[in-house]
């Protein structure tokens, strides 16, 4: 039995609080891991001089700065980092784009060949450029082929990113969770008393054929009892108005000659104040003016058009000089300033600066020049007093603006864009060059040429020589906020193998299941990673289990390789909850979700699939299946 020191108490705090701060999320995750790494750090020197002080018996040990700092030159880290770059080759092509353009000629208004069309082209794709960017880029042609067939969005929305998970467990660069997961194996291979295991570096397709079995019955579920359970939350529709309800929130009102705005400039007489009020456009005879409002000076005659609520606006006509004008606001009359697009909705991208602050805080409407007319979270739609409301990432903004901040957003990071703009930099004259880049990294690394993370540092050298992309936009492709994660989270397995609680737990684990074969305790590992997986990070979940899991496959005499691959795939595969992977998160505004439908769709799904990867696994490792 192994012994609870003062470490293995002290780590398991850390881990605690990291759990409670990772579910919770006060701070971005990223943040909490950079948090956990420190601790680490520090655990060692100062319990040493409380140790010269007389407060402690003995050091605490732990972990040290260079195994703290270890995973920011972690060759998972450096990977994830160059996939983030090629993925970004490959978007700039347009090819993603292509290809969903293709889904909506194909489907019609068949709500089978969409959901069929959109699984069988994500899953697959999600092998080979990251996942998260593959449900990102398709996210807008979904909801765009969804309204013009006439098909709820939320009926398409949820098994996209369903889908894009079955695809990342095809290869090894399918998700960040896979590169960890074999960056973990190859360190614990390395240890002694790791020595007599089967671990290693994980190759290109060593798991793809049990990847395989995962999307075809995970697309067989999507594409009929998965069909059932998902709801129809938002209808189809081609006015966002109707969409997001706020016709009874968007008024038009005219000045009166008599006035007493009549010669003021817009900013000082209504854009301050305390009243829930935004002005979204100017109407003066044939021409219609949008952002910025504050300098023009207000004429008798003049038309706004507002978003505020009946009691507001009474207000507001008792004291301004101003008469209702009795007509319906709706799309089309907010489209009417210029050509392109003006009004769209837009979901906070993960990694986006925005997350956290608040529409007042960071200026939104001087910085984007839009106007936000109302914020979607799930099922619930905040239509009034949402300028101090902190933003997270798959919150729904509907946005009016002109069409270049249109596409001035649509090119930028802080939003992915929920519909298409007609004006696309797409560099189509390189998509050959990077799918070729990009079949040479896999093709590298997969014969075992190169090691992943020399094949993937090359790949994204050769997009920016070939021109697929700039110098400066490999620096945007980059979702720092995951590098750090996963720099920050590395430090936490050390430290559980180092001070021996990876050991008590596994212990544990087994002491628990000593009635269960194998198998069984193969099905508690994913069973326990999944449920841990849809609270916290996918990557945290893995460096927290994978440890556990190697103790378990020796103390049970089995597999640590098979063990590994159910931690791997069930960190993959987290269905139940929005928070549990990014792209649960990115569709779960457009797609107006409640937290329950994950469950009830998702459920299912976990427990089926927990059963499908178990017995694939037992297969491949010749480990005994009772029957």
């Amino acid at each position: 039995m192994a012994a609870i020191t003062p470490g293995v108490v002290v780590v398991t705090l850390i881990v605690l609080a990291a759990l409670v701060l990772f579910a919770t999320e006060p701070v971005p995750v990223d943040i909490t891991a950079l948090g956990v790494m420190v601790t680490l750090m520090l655990v060692e020197p100062v319990s040493g001089l409380l140790a010269d002080a007389g407060v402690l018996a003995v050091p605490v040990t732990m972990i040290t700065p260079e195994q703290g700092l270890s995973g920011f030159a972690s060759a998972a880290t450096i990977t994830v980092l160059a996939m983030f770059i090629l993925s970004e080759g490959v978007r700039m092509t347009g090819i993603v784009q292509t290809l969903g353009e293709y889904i909506g000629r194909i489907t019609g208004d068949s709500e089978t060949k969409q959901l069929g069309a959109i699984v069988g082209i994500v899953s697959p794709v999600s092998g080979f450029i990251n996942n998260t960017a593959a449900v990102a880029i398709l996210l807008p042609m979904v909801t765009d082929v969804a309204n013009r067939g006439n098909t709820s969005p939320s009926k398409l929305l949820l098994p996209l990113s369903y889908a894009s998970m079955f695809g990342g467990t095809l290869t090894l660069i399918g998700t960040s969770t896979n590169v960890l997961a074999s960056d973990v194996a190859a360190r614990l291979a390395t240890a002694p008393e790791y020595a007599d295991t089967d671990l290693h570096a994980l190759g290109m397709f060593e798991f793809t054929g049990l990847g395989v079995v995962v999307m075809l019955v995970g697309m067989a579920y999507l594409l009929t009892v998965g069909r059932w359970l998902t709801p129809a939350r938002i209808p189809p529709t081609d006015d966002l108005t109707e969409e997001f309800g706020v016709g009874d929130y968007l008024t038009e009102v005219t000045v009166r000659e008599d006035s007493p705005l009549v010669g003021r400039k817009v900013r000082d007489a209504l854009v301050e104040g305390d009243l829930d009020v935004d002005l979204l456009q100017l109407i003066r005879g044939d021409d219609v003016f949008l952002e910025p409002l504050g300098p023009k000076q207000i004429r008798a005659g003049d038309t706004f058009t507002l978003r505020t609520d009946r009691d507001t606006l009474l207000s507001l006509l008792d004291v301004e000089g101003l008469d209702l004008v009795d007509v319906p606001v709706d799309e089309a009359e907010l489209e009417q300033a210029e050509a392109g697009q003006n009004l769209v909705e837009v979901v906070v991208a993960p990694g986006s600066p925005l997350v956290g602050e608040s529409l007042t805080s960071v200026s939104f409407r001087q910085r984007f020049n839009a106007t936000v007319l109302a914020l979607r979270r799930g099922r619930e739609v905040v239509r009034r007093r949402m300028d101090e409301v902190p933003l997270k990432v798959g919150d729904t903004l509907l946005v009016q603006a002109p069409t270049e901040t249109v596409e001035r957003i649509d090119a930028g990071r802080e939003f992915i864009l929920i519909g298409e703009v007609d004006h696309h930099d797409y560099r189509q004259e390189k998509t050959g060059i990077a799918i070729g880049i990009v079949a040479g990294v896999v093709a590298l690394a997969g014969l075992g040429v190169l090691p992943i993370v020399v094949s993937a540092l090359l790949g994204s050298l050769a997009m920016v020589v070939t021109g697929c992309l700039d110098p400066g936009e490999i620096y945007e492709a980059v979702q720092w906020d995951v590098i750090l994660l996963l720099a920050g989270v590395i430090p936490l397995g050390i430290a559980l193998e180092r001070t021996g609680a990876a050991s008590l737990l596994a212990e544990g684990v087994v002491a628990s299941s000593s009635m269960l074969p194998a198998i069984g305790v193969l099905a508690v590992f994913y069973l326990l990673t999944a449920l841990l997986t849809n609270v916290i990070s996918n990557n945290a979940s893995v460096v927290l289990m994978i440890p556990v899991a190697v103790e378990t496959a020796q103390a049970v005499g089995a597999s640590a390789t098979a063990f590994l691959f159910a931690v791997m795939f069930a960190a993959s595969t987290a269905f139940m909850t929005p928070v549990g992977y990014q792209t649960n998160l990115f569709v779960y505004g457009p797609g107006g979700y409640r937290f329950t439908d994950y469950v009830r769709v998702g459920g299912p799904l976990q427990l089926l699939l927990m059963g499908v990867t178990t017995v694939g696994i037992a297969v491949m490792f010749d480990i005994p299946i009772p029957v």
